[in-house]
């Protein structure tokens, strides 16, 4: 088997060299001249040169094929008023392999409804001049589904390969946020590690110092309020790095706790009786916290309504001085209640707010119905980091 290696390394840099548009499209031309050069010979060498004038056409239709990607439509027509011009004279007796391969390629390289009148125009052109130089009324259906046809498969392969070009997109792009997903959970395991690290040194430093040392505690107290804001910014940069999951349009639309009213002003149009109840004194929040808490109280306002029909919903939001809580409350009836949709769900929440540092509760309550609560700080803590 190692012998064929080297001969099929060969054939695949071959095929690779022809598979350029440029070179693909020479040698198709070059293949169907030398056909109808073949054909030419045959017919002189055959004592029928007066079929000769017909090879010849066939030639010369070919050429207008190497600008057949680029120029689809300016193509067709050139080979088009070539063949009208052979029908008129009598060279041809009706539509020829170049104009079924220039119809081809207005479908692959052109949108569809500009395909279709293209065709239909040469279908009218094609068969009116055949009935005026032959009078043959036949022809009609015959040409119509030849040329249509070859105008659908290039339109067939176009779409196939526009799909298949999606495909590939989307798999980058899913490779490309499993990536940032994979490069956020390492630079939260290694950096906030070491940070947490620094700040017990420091802080454990600052309280073995003897009275006198105020300038050196000041330093100590100093750096480690540094390494908390690292570790909130480090948080925040986690955010975006995630935002590939869809994260990233939440900063665009601006959704956050503020939007909480006219979110559960929805979810009552929508027909679910919720309410919406606010606790504390509002400050601002960060943006990932913000963020979350939209995202925690939409989801189970969603699943609330698609899993408990007929029940309330009842929204809690409290702010503190050091975190601040959320909690969705509905009076479904009890049983199993699925995650939600793919790529969310009590997980995604959990993850969301497992990334701001806080802790996520969900489940079937006592007295009845579902409870969902968060319960997210305002600065992370150093042992959570």
């Amino acid at each position: 088997m190692a012998h064929l290696r080297p001969a099929t390394r060969r054939v695949a840099a071959v095929w690779r060299f022809f598979r350029r548009p440029w070179v693909f499209d020479i040698a198709l031309v070059t293949v169907l001249a030398l056909i109808g050069c073949a054909g030419m010979v045959s017919v002189v060498l055959g004592g029928h040169p007066d079929l000769a004038a017909g090879a010849a056409h066939y030639m010369i239709t070919t050429i207008p094929l190497l600008v057949r990607r680029r120029h689809p439509v300016h193509a067709l027509g050139l080979v088009a008023a070539l063949d009208l011009m052979g029908l008129a004279t009598g060279i041809l007796q009706g539509p020829n392999v170049p104009v079924a391969i220039a119809l081809y390629s207005v479908g692959r390289y052109t949108r569809g409804r500009t395909a279709v009148w293209v065709t239909a125009a040469a279908v009218v052109a094609y068969n009116a001049a055949i009935m005026l130089a032959v009078d043959d009324r036949t022809v009609w259906l015959p040409n119509a589904f030849l040329l249509f046809g070859s105008m659908g498969v290039g339109q067939f392969t176009r779409v196939r390969a526009e799909l298949r070009e999606r495909d590939r997109t989307e798999a980058a792009e899913a490779a490309v946020r499993a990536e940032r997903r994979r490069i956020a959970r390492e630079l939260h395991d290694v950096v906030a590690h070491h940070l947490s690290v620094i700040n017990a040194l420091v802080g454990g430093a600052r309280a073995t110092l003897p009275p006198g040392h105020d300038v050196t505690r000041e330093a100590l107290s100093g750096a480690e309020q540094t390494a908390r804001q690292a570790l909130a910014e480090m948080r925040q940069l986690l955010y975006v790095l995630r935002a590939g999951d869809g994260d990233g349009a939440d900063a665009a639309t601006g959704v956050g706790a503020d939007r909480l009213p006219a979110l559960v002003e929805e979810a009552r149009t929508a027909g679910l009786p919720a309410e919406l109840t606010v606790t504390g004194a509002a400050t601002p929040l960060p943006a990932a916290v913000d963020h979350a808490v939209y995202r925690i109280v939409q989801e189970a306002l969603t699943n609330t309504r698609k899993h408990a029909p007929g029940a309330r919903a009842r929204v809690l939001l409290a702010y503190g001085p050091e975190r601040v809580e959320v909690e969705v409350v509905d009076d479904g009836p009890d049983g199993a209640r699925p995650d939600g949709p793919p790529g969310f769900g009590l997980g995604g929440m959990a993850e969301r707010v497992a990334l701001c540092g806080g802790e996520l509760r969900a489940g079937h309550r006592p007295e009845g119905g579902f409870r969902v609560r968060a319960r997210i700080p305002l600065e992370i803590p150093l042992e959570q980091a």
